[in-house]
């Protein structure tokens, strides 16, 4: 029987597609990527996914999953071949609450911290460096996450090794060095030396380009606003 067609719709910056790439990698998952304009959204990805309209979409066999966790956690169930989430359920459960952390605490703290300017960079500087402290704290004595093993978290919260290293050159800051945080700076090191993650990231001008444009054009729009 010919294996099942698998599509992944998606974004050349997306780290929530980069997720998926990832996952897709570990598990020796061929697929044909569709890179989508979020500004001229194709019928492809309107048809896939006619609720949220975002990327990442995977389409096996016809059928759309969409948000990238429900589509990590149906690669997991449908591929066995080296799991990505823990079959204790309490680590599962920490895995998923790591993955949650770093969206909707870490990501925005970092996101607000990017776009703020005098005061409120200091204020946006000490809600992302708790933020950092708390990932430091979880990652002491561990490789990765779940130990010794690669798995749903790291996947998710990879992200940041890019992204991060990005907006300290865009801001000539460091933010995360081996004297503060030698156990997330170790993580980030394991991760990005792991076969497959290294070479998938996206071109680092092009991305520095998109950020330093996306700044620029969030501070325009605020200009003498309060």
């Amino acid at each position: 029987m010919a294996e099942a067609e698998v599509k992944l719709l998606g974004t050349w910056s997306s780290p929530f597609v980069l997720r998926i790439k990832w996952a897709l990698k570990l598990k020796g998952v061929e697929y044909d990527f569709i890179e989508e304009d979020l500004q001229n959204k194709s019928p492809l990805l309107l048809k896939y996914n006619p609720v949220h309209k975002k990327v990442p979409v995977l389409v096996h066999d016809g059928k759309s999953i969409a948000e990238s966790y429900v589509i990590l956690e149906y690669i997991d169930e449908t591929w066995k071949e080296n799991p990505i989430l823990p079959e204790d359920p309490y680590q599962r459960a920490m895995a998923r609450f790591w993955s949650k952390f770093g969206d909707e605490k870490f990501l925005p703290s970092m996101w607000k911290f990017f776009i703020s300017q005098g005061e409120k960079r200091e204020e946006a500087l000490v809600s992302a460096s708790e933020n950092l402290k708390i990932l430091e704290g979880e990652l002491k004595g561990k490789k990765f996450f779940n130990g010794e093993t690669l798995g749903f978290a790291d996947i998710s919260l990879g992200w940041i090794v890019d992204t991060v290293s990005l907006l300290e050159e865009i801001m000539e800051l460091k933010m995360i060095d081996e004297q503060r945080y030698p156990s997330l700076s170790a993580w980030m090191k394991n991760f990005s030396d792991f076969p497959g993650i290294k070479d998938s990231f996206p071109p680092q001008e092009r991305m520095l380009t998109k950020y330093r444009t996306l700044r620029e054009a969030y501070f325009a729009t605020t200009r003498g606003t309060n």
